[in-house]
Order: C-alpha cells, then structure tokens, then sequence
C-alpha cells in the first residue's frame, strides 16, 4: 500500500463508523436491542407481505379467514399489543444499565458542538479544564468515561456508535453520557443530529490507549507548568515561548510569522504564541491529530495546505474561508509551522 492511499486509510478508520460492533458495556446493549427491533421488523414484514398475497391471490376460504372478525382481533390487535407490551418492557429492562450511577471518581471530559466541529476538554476532579484539544477524544481502556455535552450554538447530537447510545447537545443545557472502550483503538464519531449546511462533515476520532499509553498521552498534552497554565486561560493572551517561532519554511519564509500576518491568531489559538482566537478550534496540538476539518481528512502536510487555501471547496459552508490570496510559499510554510504544533 502507497503511502499516500495508507495516510487516507488511517483517517477514514472507523469512518463512517460501524454502529453494530460494539467495543463496551454501554454500546452492546443498544446493538443487542437493535438487532431484536431488526429481527422483529423483518418478521412483521414477512407477516404482512404473507397476508397481502394471501388477500390478492389465496384461495377464497382463506381470504374470507383473513378478513373475518377472529383474524382483526387476533392479528390486528391482540398480537400487536402482546409483542410491543413485550419489546417496550424488555428493551427499558436491557438498557436500565446505561443510566446507572457511574463512580464518582470517573473521568469527566467537556465536549461542545460548534457549527461544524467538536471541542474537547479535559477536566480534573475539580471541574477546571487541564486539556483543551479538538474533533479528537482520548480515553484510557477500561474505564467509565463521563462525556459532558454541551453546544454553543445549534443542536448538535455526540455519537460513537462503538461505545455508546447517542446524546444530544443543547444551548444553554449540559447532558451527560458516559461511555467506556473495553479494547485499544480507533473509532468514529459523527453529529447524529442535522445542524446545518456540512452537518454531513462534522466528524470525530476517539482513540482508546491502554493504561500506560493514556498516561504518556496526557503528560505529553500537559507539557510544561507554562503550557498547563496557558491551557487554562482561553482568551488571554499567554507568554510568547520564542524556539518554535524562529522555526523556518525552504524558501526562508516563518510560517508562524505568516499565521500571524494572515489573522488566524483572531480565532484559533495556539498555546505559547499571541494566538489566542476562540472562534476556531485550538490549534496548540494540530500537527499530533490523526485527521483535519473534523475527522474528514488525514492530517499530513500536502491537506493542511489544502484546507488553509481552500478550505471552502473542501467543506461547503464551513466558518473557515479560504486563504486563496496566499502564495503556494506561504501555504507551505503555514503548513510546516502547524504540523510542528505536538
């Protein structure tokens, strides 16, 4: 496999994702209840078809059967009333479980919907945010994670078909769900709710790490006092850390000197620099994402110069504009700068 084809197979892993392969407890009795509702519609559809070729074609002494006063209450109201008493009370008995209180102690992330991407925060036991990342949700194998929702400006609807039911997210509301992979890997998450134009291109990618893992992954993303103390203050501008920006492109041109130049700092914000915007996603980890634009393309050099330059092309309607009046250099550079962002 080419590397080219390899890069879009690891971004489009687990998109769309499966929504009949659970990876936890909080997703396989919603499978186990969406395979009895299958079943059962496949069976009432095969009774029907039975009886409407029985009406059109059968003999008249069935057809006369099938019209008669037994068949209407047997077939008409009495079966229908015994199967669905059954499915309503067995399927709130199978997913009594997904409500249970979780441990107090569990992990709590904060994500929220914008048009059309996905914030995710970190919280420690005292609620405050120690990461802040975006359209990438990281979680230890094993454990119950509380999944905070909330949206900033429509209704959007979190889903990870692998390790959950689906929640929506409402202004001025926080739901909760809570979701757990029991096996390492990647899965896919989509808005399941229509929240507007690129509604069909907000995407997300939850990576399950083993214990050891997650804990290298979250003293990676913690860094430095600084940067912790950065990630806690959106909207004010940090302390400039100065070796990434001396960083250059071929060519001599400073990509973060192009960034800041071209206005991006006034909505994404970029730990360490004057960018500080909230509009956009936080940038500070870009360059380690496994995708771009939401989870629908594989984050490497040649697409982040493509999403800069035309990101409009790429996803109709999104919020981003498309940098066209850069020059290919500075693109590049632009590109180079960011995929440096770890």
């Amino acid at each position: 496999m080419s590397s080219a084809s390899s890069d879009i197979f690891d971004a489009w892993w687990g998109w769309p994702p499966p929504v009949l392969d659970p990876a936890g407890p909080y997703a396989e009795n919603v499978v186990v209840l969406a395979w009895a509702l299958i079943g059962m519609g496949v069976v009432v559809t095969a009774i029907v078809v039975a009886a409407l070729y029985v009406a059109i074609k059968g003999p008249a002494r069935w057809k006369a059967k099938l019209g008669g006063e037994k068949a209407v209450w047997i077939g008409g109201i009495a079966l229908p009333g015994v199967v669905l008493t059954t499915l309503l009370v067995w399927g709130l008995t199978l997913t009594a479980s997904l409500t249970e209180p979780v441990p107090e102690n569990a992990m709590r992330v904060r994500v929220t919907g914008y048009m059309w991407w996905f914030e995710v925060e970190y919280l420690d036991a005292d609620g405050d945010v120690i990461i802040r990342d975006a359209n990438e949700l990281h979680l230890p194998v094993g454990e119950p994670v509380v999944v905070e929702l909330a949206s900033e400006d429509v209704i959007h609807s979190f889903w990870v078909p692998n390790l959950s039911g689906k929640e929506d997210m409402i202004p001025g509301r926080m739901n909760e769900l809570v979701i757990q992979a029991d096996r390492a890997g990647r899965y896919g998450g989509v808005c399941a709710e229509y929240c507007g134009g690129p509604h069909a291109l907000m995407g997300f990618v939850t990576v399950a790490h083993g214990r050891a893992d997650w804990n290298a992954w979250v003293a990676g993303r913690r860094g430095s006092p600084t940067e912790v103390a950065d990630q806690d203050s959106p909207g004010v501008v940090p302390a400039i850390t100065p070796p990434v920006a001396q960083e250059t492109a071929p060519g001599g041109l400073s990509g973060r000197q192009v960034f800041m130049d071209s206005g991006c700092g006034a909505c994404h914000r970029v730990a360490g620099t004057e960018a500080n915007g909230l509009v956009g996603p936080d940038l500070t980890h870009v360059g380690s994402r496994l995708t771009l634009g939401a989870g629908i393309l594989p984050n490497n050099r040649g697409t982040m110069i493509g999403w800069i330059g035309d990101s409009q092309s790429i996803k109709p309607g999104n919020r981003m504009p498309s940098y066209d009046m850069l020059s290919a250099e500075e693109l590049e550079a632009i590109a180079i700068w960011l995929e440096r962002q770890r």
